[in-house]
């Protein structure tokens, strides 16, 4: 079934996921639940990969979290225009 609305795509898709957890005996859901953190392990582990492969990044990071540190920030609401 093709639905437009991806949130809805989503929460159809976590009912059904829920409803077939629900289902499992303790011991196979336990293993989903290990695959479950597998899976999000991964795409965090993507997510960092691709950061990281963006020029200059880490350098950047790291400069931000030195400004962060020595207090060197302005808050968004001193700098925000209404645009």
């Amino acid at each position: 079934m093709v639905v437009g609305n991806t949130v809805d795509t989503t929460s159809m898709v976590l009912t059904e996921a829920e409803r077939r957890l629900r289902s499992l005996s303790p011991e196979r859901l336990r293993v989903a639940n290990d695959f479950l953190a597998y899976l999000q392990d991964r795409e965090e582990n993507q997510a960092t990969a691709e950061l990281l492969s963006i020029p200059g990044f880490e350098m950047a990071f790291q400069r931000a979290v030195e400004q962060v540190d020595a207090g060197d920030t302005v808050r968004f609401e001193d700098i925000r225009r209404n645009v």
